[in-house]
């Protein structure tokens, strides 16, 4: 006599592959990678524009008072009088002229003109350097905080107050964004 125990029969295996579940998974698998690749990408690109922001910021010129600039007027061209124009117009704005003449370089002076400084003088000449745009730069070896701007031949005169307004404001928001 044999013993029965009381198992529900097993049932015989039909052959098929649990393959519907195995299609979900995988399709929810890659989904969450696309979400994770977009939150990445998005995430390098905020970084991307945050560096270039702060790069700008340290690229703009600083919002200095012109009260606190010395500014040596210097007229490199054939023009009469035009060093003294653009002094007077600098000291309206608030420069401190230190003296106006002739450029005793022998530096020739192409475009608009030029801007000669220091190392102590880097930040009153990128500050001086909006109301001239386009003006070359030149760092030379002297040691105090007075800036030359020289007049060159396409001089054609000083930046607006409403321009040399819009070359400012960019700093601050850059800054900020930093």
């Amino acid at each position: 006599m044999t013993l029965r125990t009381e198992r529900p029969p097993v049932r015989a295996r039909s052959g098929r592959r649990p393959l519907p579940p195995l299609i979900f998974l995988l399709v929810l698998a890659l989904a969450a990678l696309g979400v994770w690749w977009n939150v990445l990408r998005q995430d390098s690109a905020d970084k991307a524009a945050e560096a270039a922001a702060c790069a700008s910021a340290k690229a703009a010129p600083p919002s200095l008072d012109p009260a606190t600039v010395q500014v040596r007027v210097q007229n490199a061209t054939d023009k009469a009088g035009e060093a003294q124009r653009v002094a007077a117009a600098l000291k309206q704005a608030g420069f401190v002229i230190n003296e106006v003449g002739n450029d005793p370089t022998d530096r020739k002076v192409t475009g608009v003109g030029e801007i000669r400084y220091g190392a102590r003088g880097r930040g009153a000449a990128a500050f001086l350097g909006v109301f001239l745009p386009k003006a070359g730069t030149y760092e030379d070896t002297r040691s105090t905080t007075v800036v030359d701007l020289v007049i060159g031949p396409e001089f054609a005169g000083l930046a607006t107050a409403e321009q040399v307004s819009a070359a400012l404001v960019p700093a601050s928001g850059a800054a900020a964004a930093c």
